[in-house]
């Protein structure tokens, strides 16, 4: 995903706004355009840990964007890489499969210690552990907040993961258990996850992530997807009119920067994806579309 400097105050001042842009917007004027917080506001807290979820909250974002991996011990937790990162996490060994460890040896980890070097805004928060799936989606009760959350599943490395019903399984376990199942979305760039879930519950949304493909209704019928989410570089006004066209919501990630944000709301955008949801809410209402 993308990543570049951000500062809040750049959403004052001289904004890149859709006018300053060049940039007209439908006749009719735009939909409101939702927000996604990318692994909680990672621009701003460590990403994929309760910090940076309750930051994301606080901040008015619709919808959580989060990541999803197994222990050993099958319980489901909140990372978006498969092993340990030693660039964003401490403990006894790092780089190794978090498949590997039990609850309770992944609890010996600080993965809010350190501070993202991509992100000089971010404020670590020592002692943070990796969240189970379970602690972030009680994070909803009380509010309103949605949650999309992505299956790190890996077609060519079946070692890391559970299989895609198991691995579907236990989210929509712990989404039932927490009162969620009527708020999630399921993620994924490995249409098995998300065809799994269409068995399991139909009821339940589906994304397709994807940043290669000319023909998106293709990639809904692969996928066998409710929702389209594509690396932000594709989306024109004509695709996402397709997509529209056949029922498709459009979701991009990850966008960083007014100007992109302009066109990727000039372009009909459903909602937008972003590691610093707060400055892409300020935006939003600066001008005059949230």
């Amino acid at each position: 995903m993308i990543s570049r400097r951000i500062s809040r105050r750049s959403f004052t001042a001289g904004a890149v706004g859709l006018a300053a842009a060049g940039i007209a917007l439908p006749a009719d004027g735009p939909r409101r355009i939702q927000v996604h917080g990318h692994r909680g506001a990672r621009a701003r807290r460590p990403e994929n840990t309760l910090p940076a979820f309750r930051y994301a909250i606080a901040e008015g974002v619709d919808v959580l964007e989060l990541d999803v991996a197994v222990t050993k011990d099958n319980v489901a937790v909140v990372s978006h890489d498969p092993l340990l990162n030693s660039t964003i996490c401490s403990g006894p060994k790092l780089d190794i499969p978090i498949r590997g460890l039990t609850r309770k040896e992944l609890d010996r980890y600080d993965c809010g210690a350190k501070k993202n070097p991509r992100f000089p805004e971010q404020v670590p928060v020592p002692g943070t552990r990796v969240p189970s799936l379970d602690e972030v989606f009680a994070l909803g009760r009380g509010n309103s907040v949605w949650f999309n959350v992505e299956t790190k599943i890996f077609a060519d490395k079946p070692e890391l993961t559970p299989g895609p019903e198991d691995f579907v399984r236990l989210i929509l376990d712990s989404a039932r258990r927490n009162g969620m199942e009527k708020r999630f979305i399921l993620q994924s760039f490995d249409p098995r996850t998300l065809r799994a879930m269409k068995q399991l519950d139909p009821s339940v949304p589906r994304a397709a992530l994807f940043e290669k493909a000319s023909d998106w209704t293709e990639v809904a019928r692969e996928f066998e997807a409710t929702l389209l989410s594509p690396e932000y570089h594709l989306v024109t006004p004509e695709l996402v009119a397709v997509a529209h066209a056949a029922g498709l919501q459009v979701v991009p990630w990850t966008s960083n920067v007014p100007a992109e944000w302009a066109k990727l709301a000039a372009a009909g955008s459903d909602a937008v994806i972003s590691d610093d949801p707060a400055a892409l809410i300020s935006w939003l209402k600066g001008q005059g579309i949230r």
